[in-house]
């Protein structure tokens, strides 16, 4: 290892240069220097501060998709498990349930209501709209799409839009006929 020895003896005045060696730096340095240090520091500031914003932004989107798939998981079981469609709107369904009393979905007050009875239970809120299609079963010839049915009697599919797109198309169950299931 090398050491070296270095002095403080000052030199004499004719050599200016290495006077200047020896002082600190100036003020336009300090300035800039420190110039520099607070636009890096502002930069970091910014960085630190949009992708905190864009976590926490992608946490309620997650939260709004979770809210979402629990309220149609059980708009879909509850659809499959009623009698039939008995009407129907924009923004509302009204089905005939098992135990024969109307089981209606509406949006009211910005809220995905399900209103069974007496009995109000809210699936979602900040719910804008609800869109309800409704169609045959038999499908349009070339395509995947079926044909809309004119009323709730001949409506065999519901289509609720902002639903998975593999599963977008929910069946109705058959319509009660007059012999009685056996029960198990």
């Amino acid at each position: 290892m090398d050491c070296s020895i270095t002095s403080t003896k000052r030199l004499p005045p004719g050599r200016s240069t290495a006077r200047r060696a020896q002082h600190g730096h100036s003020t336009s340095e300090l300035l800039i220097a420190l110039g520099l240090g607070g636009l890096l520091l502002c930069q970091l500031c910014s960085l630190w501060f949009y992708t905190s914003r864009s976590f926490a932004a992608q946490a309620s989107y997650v939260g709004l998709d979770q809210d979402s798939q629990r309220a149609l998981d059980r708009l879909s079981k509850e659809i499959r498990q009623a009698k039939g469609l008995t009407s129907f709107a924009a923004n509302e369904m009204v089905f005939k349930d098992i135990d024969d009393l109307p089981l209606a979905y509406s949006v009211v007050d910005r809220a995905l209501v399900r209103i069974k009875g007496s009995q109000r239970t809210v699936l979602l809120t900040d719910c804008d709209w609800l869109k309800v299609s409704i169609f045959q079963r038999n499908p349009v010839e070339g395509s995947y799409d079926q044909y809309p049915a004119a009323d709730v009697a001949t409506c065999k599919l519901l289509e609720l839009p902002g639903s998975a797109p593999a599963s977008h198309i929910q069946p109705l169950p058959p319509p009660p006929s007059s012999c009685s299931r056996p029960r198990s």
